[in-house]
């Protein structure tokens, strides 16, 4: 399957799980905690707060190498939103792509995920753990804070 035919695909409207494709096009499901969508819509509302020119998505889907990748929450820039607006999974990585880590993610796969979406175009890769606890990446290293939002907390508190 691609990401069109998962979007409009009958028997998949409205599951209650997070859904992604890997590189063979196969679905994977992850389910995800009352935690899990209380940070997402905190740091959702923490980037539309600090961040005037752009959009903040919400299950963001970015095409890349290894399948369709859905970040949790995202930032793309006025410019870039123009570029991918119209397209089922975004063919540029936002400039933030923010994950909230589950139980059920390993850190190779938060490791992985990351290069994918640098190699996408993201600018910064966010990582959120189960207590709020905010870890922050560029494509070359970790940073004490963003570069793109330094006024982000290092912390979101539930």
């Amino acid at each position: 399957m691609n990401w069109q035919e998962v979007c409009e695909h009958p028997s998949l409207k409205d599951l209650p799980f997070k859904i992604e494709l890997d590189e063979l096009g196969r679905i994977i499901m992850s389910p995800v905690k009352l935690y899990h969508s209380f940070f997402q819509g905190e740091i959702g509302f923490l980037l539309r707060t600090l961040l005037k020119d752009g959009k903040t998505l919400q299950e963001c889907a970015i095409k890349t190498r290894k399948g369709t990748k859905v970040a949790d929450v995202a930032w793309v820039s006025s410019a870039t939103w123009e570029k991918i607006k119209t397209e089922a999974e975004a063919s540029i990585a936002p400039e933030i792509c923010v994950e909230v880590i589950s139980a059920s993610n390993s850190k190779k796969e938060m490791l992985e995920k990351r290069k994918l979406y640098f190699e996408a175009g993201a600018k910064e890769v966010w990582l959120c753990n189960e207590q709020g606890e905010m870890q922050f990446f560029n494509a070359q290293q970790a940073l004490s804070r963003s570069l793109l939002v330094p006024e982000f907390p290092e912390k979101v508190d539930i």
